[in-house]
């Protein structure tokens, strides 16, 4: 007779330790407090990128390879700006508040004459964006500023803050995949996590 002998393994589950799931967005509450302390920090760059990140719901991909001609062209911010999504060849339309384009402006008066190709340059590669991997960290740092658990939100948590926000206020799900970018609108209901109990309440709100 044999015997099967069980082993366990050595090695850790790839999750030990880690927040699995969807990014939530941020709340008003969380974008204003990040908003203070980055400006109270003077740290310009990030207040831009952050505000920016905000209003145009980019991937990350998408926001670290936005040029500076996409938002300030001849140096001067626009108040909407069109760009081309890398993951879908699909341009998307965004807004640009008078927040971010505060923040840009001040932003860009301390950039060199070098780095006048992308907005937000590597420091090291001026010549280059800065990586995904970088505004991730930077993403982390703001969140952990302001007391939040930087393993529970994400770049994808900037993506979503608005667009959450719109579909909350109007219930559009039409204008938020737009804004998004996405293709097809189940794409939105599941980038925003939308539940029976949520088209129920939108549901009780109308009165025939």
């Amino acid at each position: 007779m044999f015997y099967i002998r069980k082993t366990e393994s050595l090695r850790s589950p790839w999750n030990k330790g880690r927040i699995i799931g969807q990014k939530p967005p941020l709340k008003p509450k969380h974008v204003w407090s990040i908003r203070t302390r980055l400006q109270l920090d003077e740290k310009w760059r990030d207040l831009a990128m952050f505000n920016v990140g905000i209003d145009s719901k980019l991937r990350g991909c998408d926001l670290v390879t936005l040029r500076l001609e996409d938002i300030a062209p001849q140096g001067v911010s626009i108040d909407r700006a069109t760009v081309m999504q890398r993951k879908t060849g699909r341009p998307v339309t965004f807004e640009i508040s008078e927040y971010a384009r505060s923040a840009v402006t001040r932003y860009l008066a301390a950039l060199s004459a070098d780095d006048q190709n992308y907005l937000f340059p590597s420091r090291g590669r001026p010549e280059q964006p800065i990586s995904t991997r970088q505004y991730a960290r930077l993403v982390s740092i703001w969140v952990e500023s302001i007391g939040l658990d930087p393993r529970k939100y994400g770049t994808h948590s900037i993506r979503r803050t608005k667009a959450a926000l719109i579909y909350k206020k109007t219930g559009n799900l039409r204008a938020v995949q737009l804004l998004l970018g996405h293709s097809k609108i189940e794409s939105t209901v599941k980038y925003l996590g939308i539940e029976v109990d949520d088209a129920i309440e939108l549901a009780e709100r109308i009165d025939i």
